[in-house]
């Protein structure tokens, strides 16, 4: 899945040049903190606690919300979950699934060291309504 990974930066081309929805799949209260401006919110998890079990119903909610070719960018707060659902969403027929590394957070090395911005931090447009 590497070559579907894209920088937030590249997200945001994306989403501002070709019609790319940007797929948030933190949880609500992660959301309502900051998502990217236009986002769409479908937890991956409810709880966003590692080993948490995954939503049982989060294709079927894509589903309801997007066509399978719909331009999906999918992101979160760090990357861990975002691969997942991307993962998910590509194995029930998504063709056009983008994922966006390093979240809104950033991404962050076994240590906590910053390996990559996220959204916030690279001063791409954030929403909190």
């Amino acid at each position: 899945m590497s070559d579907l990974r894209i920088s937030p930066a590249e997200a945001f081309a994306l989403m501002r040049d070709q019609g790319y929805t940007y797929l948030d799949v933190r949880s609500p209260t992660e959301f309502g903190l900051g998502h990217p401006e236009g986002a769409k919110n479908i937890p991956w998890q409810m709880d966003p606690t590692p080993g948490t079990p995954a939503n049982p119903n989060f294709v079927n909610e894509v589903e309801a919300a997007f066509s399978r070719d719909a331009k999906l960018i999918v992101g979160c707060h760090t990357n861990r979950r975002s691969l997942l659902a991307s993962a998910a969403l590509q194995a029930a027929g998504f063709t056009n699934v983008l994922e966006q590394r390093a979240g809104m957070a950033g991404a962050r090395d076994p240590f906590g060291g910053l390996i990559e911005p996220g959204w916030e931090a690279c001063g791409l447009p954030v929403s909190r309504d």
